[in-house]
């Protein structure tokens, strides 16, 4: 058995009753709208039975092993591991036939992954049973364990199985679980010549008492918990992609690092969440700061990055290329495409019904903004000329959330980068058939919500955005805590006030100490979370600086904030993201604050809802290419209220507005178990692309994603959608007069470039709670951890070198 490194959540997972679900419980108006049912897996005795598929009746395709379970051994021998009509009950059991044996051993076990082996708690105890009829007297129960720093281990033999010619059970406890361990497999090791047939498999934790309560594990059972990971990002990542393999990109570029820019070295990695590796994957350009988007085929499209970090003598700013490249996660490499019309460093990217991608803003070659839109047309496979793209001549400013709404027109949200919002209200709509622009009322304090973050609500049919905090890197205020909401699905919408962010504790340079008044976070990250809710995580309270360590729930239902969440322990500012895993967990990377340093620290954050007992399974999905408008069956292990896709994360910079949570109305067979799931059949709802599949029962667990691809040629017809936000209150506007760029002051990343190094971000404005002195100043950079900073010529603005040596704060 091959072993997996990798550290997995610790999760409380308790015996619960089998409990009547309402919405679980849909009759059919006629069975036969169903077809031949798969059968539901085999019976469990009293509580929740935590084994997967355990009588095998479910298969994902022809002439493979049953859903969750795998053939595995080691040494010299031949055997075969197939399904048998010899059951105990239902129609398939398990067969291991050794026909002859040096060394070694062949097992039918459960699959070791989070979505198959059950999850355990340190310190309890479980029962396992199965039926089974064997010719050998060399057969056992073996167990594996998955410690959350070592990866995957053998555990022990539990029990050895008689030769039996009829179906007899074998049952045992397991001893005391180690501490460090999360999940279990278990199943039949058979060591000698001769065959096992078994089936009916059950796992119940044998620790609480039938009735009681469903978690133990303390203040995690309502604000989850952080967990830092053992191993280290071998990159200073600025971009977070998760893969439709289950793996995450992580893409660096230079990094932030004008050394590493000047060697040439440019880097991503991939991360498998499964085993804890970590692979460096050569870079070919400086991704930094690049766009990026999940293509309908899977693909990563990366567009521009970095062609110069800002000189020293203030010549020019950060300037953009005009490269683009495609990442491939089966051959983790990248490919270049055509090149795009001009350089955008910090462009939007967002991707369209049909599948093509369209890209706002970003700095040019020549440090300018570029007023120039582009479209990557899917069916061409490349950049279309500008001739071929309507062009409004607007600049958009830098990494715009643009949210595709239902119709096909795009949603400026009103959160961006560096500086300012754009004229006008701050947000709007745009109709790129049309070529117009409306402006959108209501977004309070336009101009402080500089990485603040915007997302569509769950699910993605009722149209809502929700935009958090914010500040501004020029003016450096403290970062706000207010939030907006919009519906729009409205004749004319607006923004209006949301609940405020809740407070936490901000580290300034002092340790820790409760926020006060109002300030809030910008850098906030927000992840679409399983269960419907949203998480909201990190940030820090100004320009590069001053950690905030707050995360709370916000819940779409009653637009309110579940505050107190447990915080991850690492600071999460500049650079820095958090995204959604397959299996429900949540993971954080980065922070680059303006001292230049870089935090490889991982963490991961399991939620309240996997403290609340047995996960649902997706046992068998019938096939994981759907088409817009289908029906779509699976099959899940017990009763679920709901389903939905999750579109995969493609986060930076505060910004992923190609992240949906899309709804699927389901259908229950007579057996609870069998779902017919509807498709929308509205491809700007749910954009062609690979998407997490999950279940989720009544108490909000979900199930560990089933990836499935949602495409076709539906994609490029007209979608059917309903009335809304055409009674707009303000004027649409047509194309500015075409130019070409817009201008941009070199200090628009809100750093003094007279000071330290390139990747170093001394404030151009100081928090207004430092005094304009010296002393002051140079006080506050050594509280932030700023050292050995260098005058860059004579001038000296902040008044940093008294002395006249040449060296700030010296």
């Amino acid at each position: 058995m091959a072993l997996i490194v990798t550290a997995r959540r610790r999760t409380r997972l308790g015996r619960r009753g089998r409990r009547t679900r309402a919405a679980a419980a849909l009759l059919l108006a006629s069975s036969a709208s169903f077809g031949l049912l798969l059968a539901a897996p085999g019976p469990a005795e009293a509580g929740s039975n935590l084994v997967v598929n355990p009588g095998f009746e479910a298969v994902r395709g022809t002439g493979t092993l049953p859903t969750c379970w795998e053939k595995s051994g080691w040494g010299d021998n031949d055997a075969t591991v197939t399904t048998t009509d010899q059951s105990h009950s239902g129609g398939k059991a398990l067969s291991v036939t050794l026909t002859r044996r040096v060394s070694g051993d062949r097992k039918a076990l459960m699959v070791e992954d989070a979505s198959c082996a059950p999850q355990v708690t340190s310190a309890h105890q479980y029962d396992l049973s199965l039926w089974y009829k064997s010719t050998t007297p060399d057969a056992s129960i073996t167990v594996f364990r998955h410690d959350v720093k070592a990866g995957w281990q053998y555990w022990t033999d539990l029990k050895t199985l008689p030769v039996s010619a009829e179906y007899t059970r074998a049952s045992v406890r397991t001893p005391v679980v180690p501490p460090g361990t999360d999940q279990i497999t278990w199943g039949v090791s058979v060591h000698g010549t001769g065959t096992v047939v078994s089936d009916d498999y059950d796992m119940q934790d044998a620790t609480l008492p039938a009735e009681g309560p469903v978690c133990t594990a303390g203040e995690a059972c309502t604000k989850g918990s952080w967990a830092v990971m053992p191993f280290r990002n071998p990159v200073r990542s600025m971009h977070s992609v998760v893969l439709h393999n289950g793996k995450v990109l992580l893409v660096a570029g230079s990094g932030n690092d004008p050394d590493l820019f000047k060697a040439g070295t440019f880097t991503s990695a991939v991360h498998d969440p499964k085993t804890g590796a970590m692979k460096t994957i050569p870079t070919p350009v400086d991704m930094f700061c690049a766009g990026h988007v999940q293509l309908s085929d899977g693909r990563i499209l990366i567009m521009s990055g970095n062609k110069a970090y800002p000189a020293a003598d203030g010549s020019h700013g950060y300037e953009g290329f005009k490269d683009s490249y495609i990442f491939d996660p089966a051959s983790e490499k990248y490919v270049r495409t055509n090149d795009m019309n001009e350089g955008h460093w910090y462009p939007s990217a967002t991707i369209l019904g049909n599948g093509d991608v369209i890209s706002f803003g970003g700095l040019k070659e020549d440090s300018t903004g570029s007023v120039t839109a582009e479209k990557f047309s899917q069916a061409q496979q490349k950049w279309l000329p500008r001739t071929e793209v309507n062009q409004t001549w607007s600049y958009w400013g830098l990494y715009p959330s643009m949210i595709l709404m239902q119709d096909g027109r795009l949603f400026y949200s009103g959160s961006h980068v560096f500086g300012d919002g754009t004229p006008g209200t701050g947000a709007s709509v745009y109709d790129y058939a049309a070529n117009r622009i409306t402006d959108v009322p209501g977004l309070q304090d336009k101009d402080h919500r500089d990485q603040s973050m915007s997302v569509l609500l769950p699910p993605a049919q009722d149209q809502r955005v929700l935009t958090m905090g914010g500040g501004n890197v020029n003016s450096n205020p403290e970062a706000s805590r207010l939030t907006d909401l919009i519906d729009l699905k409205r004749p004319s919408p607006a923004y209006t006030p949301g609940p405020l962010l809740p407070q936490g504790t901000v580290d300034q340079g002092r340790g820790p100490q409760p926020q006060t008044g109002g300030q809030g976070k910008m850098y906030v990250s927000a992840v679409l979370m399983p269960d419907g809710k949203v998480l909201e995580t990190g940030g820090g309270l100004h320009d590069r600086a001053d950690p905030v360590y707050e995360a709370s729930m916000f819940n779409p239902a009653t637009d309110t904030f579940q505050p107190g969440l447990a915080t991850d322990p690492v600071p999460r500012t500049y650079h820095s993201s958090a995204f959604l895993l397959p299996d429900g967990r949540v993971m954080a990377v980065g922070d680059n604050p303006g001292n230049g340093t870089f935090n490889d620290q991982v963490s991961i954050y399991t939620p309240p809802y996997l403290y609340k007992g047995a996960r649902p399974q997706i046992t068998s999905v019938a096939s994981d290419r759907w088409q817009y408008a289908s029906t779509q069956r699976v099959t899940v292990d017990r009763p679920v209220v709901k389903a939905e896709l999750i579109r995969p994360a493609a986060v930076t910079h505060s910004s992923d507005p190609n992240q949906r949570f899309v709804d699927l109305p389901m259908t229950v067979g007579s057996d609870g178990t069998t779902i017919d799931l509807n498709v929308t059949s509205n491809p700007n709802l749910a954009p062609p692309g690979w998407y997490m599949l999950f279940a989720v029962d009544a108490d909000g667990v979900p199930s560990v994603a089933s990836w499935v691809h949602l495409g076709g040629a539906e994609a490029l017809a007209a979608p059917v959608v309903h009335g809304f936000a055409g009674a707009m209150s303000h004027e649409a506007k047509g194309p500015e007069k075409q130019r070409s760029s817009h201008p941009v002051p070199v200090e628009i990343a809100g750093c003094d470039r007279h000071y330290g190094a390139a990747n170093v971000c001394v404030p151009t404005a100081f928090p207004k709670s430092v005094a304009p002195t010296t002393a002051a100043r140079c006080a506050w950079l050594t509280s932030h951890d700023y050292r050995n900073l260098r005058l860059n010529g004579r001038n000296d603005p902040l008044r940093l070198d008294p002395d006249r040596n040449g060296r700030a704060c010296g």
